[in-house]
């Protein structure tokens, strides 16, 4: 067991993916044998709140893992505990000390660009065609509360605390953090959660719907490996198709655009989208007479 990444790190069964050793505020490994890839928030005195390099690396991690076909599993969690007082955060969301009057700011008092970039994170794991699972060791607040909801399943640590402040700091999650919540846990517990901004602990977590499980914390990462190996035996394909699935129903036409855009993909495997390409190709009419109008 190395502490060096976290308590909770195992270091004999991950390595860390190249081309990202200069990661500051986030970690980045690969499994050493399976398709799963851990990503971490990394600035735990902090309980881990992201400023906008933080969100730069975690978007770059994210991406990298949707877009590599080997992975089908990633784990967000965060690394602990803190060095200060000993404490354990997933995230505690965006860092009050960087916020200006257009966004957070960068060291060098740039804007991100003026936006809240934190909302293409939540997109990226909303829509990348991976299974993201949260392991959450400790504090989710905040827009940290709100990754916890857009992820695709949720491991609770007997740690975890929860807390949505955004109402407290002025601020609001009006998208996936409190619509996709309020679907999730129903339209009057999410209003308390949002309204009177008030902790709770991870057995009620569970109860109403925000985690799918608890475990002891020191079980917490091995959990998430249990599960995304039992993920990982189960066709990619379907996966895919049933993520999208889940997600048209709250996505509007963007939900419909990627679910009808894997099931392009599935058509093109087959021998009659193969007649139509071949038949254009071949400058002659295509020949339908092999494929039954299905009923």
């Amino acid at each position: 067991m190395s502490n060096e990444v976290s308590e909770l790190f195992d270091s004999k069964v991950w390595h860390e993916v190249p081309g990202f050793g200069e990661l500051v505020d986030v970690t980045y490994h690969k499994h050493m044998t399976l398709g799963v890839v851990r990503i971490a928030f990394n600035r735990p005195e902090v309980r881990n709140a992201f400023r906008p390099q933080t969100v730069d690396e975690l978007a770059r991690s994210l991406k990298h893992a949707a877009e590599d076909s080997r992975i089908g599993v990633v784990l967000l969690t965060g690394n602990g505990p803190s060095p200060k007082d000993g404490g354990w955060a997933f995230s505690s969301g965006g860092d009050q000390k960087v916020r200006g009057a257009d966004g957070y700011e960068y060291a060098d008092g740039t804007a991100s660009t003026g936006r809240l970039h934190i909302l293409e994170v939540q997109r990226l794991i909303r829509f990348m065609p991976k299974v993201v699972i949260a392991l959450v060791p400790g504090w989710a607040a905040g827009g940290g509360h709100s990754l916890n909801v857009i992820c695709d399943l949720s491991i609770a640590s007997d740690k975890a605390m929860f807390k949505q402040t955004d109402a407290t700091v002025g601020s609001f999650d009006g998208g996936y953090g409190s619509a996709l919540l309020a679907k999730q846990v129903g339209q009057k517990v999410a209003r308390e959660i949002f309204f009177l901004a008030e902790e709770y602990d991870a057995k009620r977590a569970h109860e109403i719907g925000v985690v799918n499980t608890v475990v002891p914390h020191a079980e917490l990462e091995r959990t998430g490996i249990t599960w995304a190996e039992r993920i990982l035996a189960q066709s990619p394909q379907s996966i895919r198709m049933l993520k999208y699935s889940f997600n048209a129903i709250d996505d509007g036409m963007v939900g419909q655009q990627i679910l009808a855009g894997e099931a392009t993909r599935l058509a093109y495997g087959t021998e009659e989208a193969a007649e139509g390409r071949d038949a254009f190709l071949q400058k002659r009419e295509p020949n339908w007479s092999a494929f039954p109008w299905h009923f």
